[in-house]
Parts: C-alpha cells; sequence; structure tokens
C-alpha cells in the first residue's frame, strides 16, 4: 500500500525514479549495484517491457544495454524506430542475484512503480519480453511459446492498452531458429500503430 500511494503521487518519471531510489520493499535493492530505470523516450507510443536487468544493465544502471539490448535495438531498427521512439523498461529495477526470474512477490513490490510509468509514458501499445514479463503484467500462466502472438488488453490509469507477448532477445540469442515468430511479432506491433494514427 505504502509503495501504491508514493508511486501513485509521482507527477513525473524524474521524481518516480526518486521515489523508487528511496523504496526499501524490494528485496532486490540490497543486492543490486545499480537501480536500471529505463531508456528511450519519455513519452513513447511503443513501451516495451523485458524481465529484469541482468548483469551489464546492473553495472551501467540503464535497462537492455548487454547483448540482448543490443538485438533488440536491432529488431527495433528493422521496423524504423530507434531509442528516441520507444521506451524500454522491466517489470523489476534491480538485478536478481544470479540472472534469476524475479519472484511474484519481487514483481509485486516493483508493480505500483510499473504502473504509475506505463500512466506516465501513455504508450498505446505494448510489448512484453519473455514469458516473466507477460506473466507479471498480463497476470496470467502460461509459458510465452503459448503466449506470443496474441493480443490482449490491459487497464492502466483508467486506459485501456493493447499488449503483445513476444519472444525475449536474450532467448533469441540463444536459440536464434525462433527470431521469424519474434520479427513477426514486431511487424504487427508496428502495423498496430499506424493504425492507431
Amino acid at each position: 500500500m505504502a509503495a501504491r500511494a508514493a508511486a501513485g503521487e509521482a507527477p513525473s518519471l524524474a521524481d518516480l525514479k526518486l521515489r523508487l531510489e528511496g523504496f526499501n520493499g524490494c528485496a532486490l535493492k540490497a543486492t543490486a549495484k545499480n537501480l536500471c530505470f529505463f531508456r528511450g523516450a519519455e513519452r513513447a507510443r511503443l513501451m516495451i517491457i523485458g524481465e529484469a536487468p541482468g548483469r551489464d544493465e546492473d553495472l551501467s544502471g540503464v535497462p537492455f544495454v548487454g547483448p540482448a539490448g543490443q538485438l533488440l535495438d536491432k529488431m527495433l531498427a528493422a521496423i524504423g524506430l530507434g531509442e528516441a521512439d520507444v521506451h524500454i523498461t522491466n517489470t523489476v529495477y534491480w538485478r536478481p542475484p544470479g540472472n534469476r526470474t524475479p519472484s511474484p512477490q519481487e514483481t509485486q513490490a516493483c508493480r505500483p512503480f510499473l504502473d504509475r510509468q506505463i500512466e506516465l509514458v501513455e504508450p498505446q501499445v505494448i510489448v512484453l519480453m519473455g514469458g516473466a514479463a507477460a506473466n507479471t503484467v498480463l497476470g496470467v500462466p502460461g509459458g510465452i511459446m503459448r503466449l506470443r502472438g496474441n493480443w490482449r488488453a490491459i487497464e492502466v490509469g483508467g486506459r485501456t492498452i493493447k499488449t503483445l507477448p513476444t519472444l525475449h532477445p536474450a532467448f533469441l540469442l540463444r536459440s536464434p531458429a525462433h527470431k521469424k515468430q519474434a520479427w513477426r511479432d514486431m511487424l504487427a506491433a508496428i502495423e498496430a500503430l499506424e493504425g492507431m494514427r
């Protein structure tokens, strides 16, 4: 409740970041080096939400900057978008030890901040990178192979937002044969945005 109150009152992303820096309700903060808030545009029609920061992100304090982030940038460039066109974040803001998947308690602790972040960014489309992000944001169980490519709507701050789960770039680096599926999803995302102009 304290997190929801603190996050809900943030008038800007800069203020939300300050509130996150002072938030001690997520145990991941104690073991991480840096808070990883977001990169990209402060307001964007497309928002990318991944699972959690990794080693490179923890060191830099910026989401999606390691090999997976570099692949994400290439995926975005292929649909005509750059960092200035999107807002990129994760379901939790601190690296889980050993790059493990965040626990439900950790994602729930960060969720009020993520919801307020979505409200402030005002995206028209959210792409969820990987099963953990899809499960967290959509509140549905299931593996990413079953969820990917299927549009769902979420309600945040009184707005309905189209949301599309896809494969995480880190998975694509390990299993490049699945890049075609991710490419179809990215095309679907840009087509949806173009249809909303």
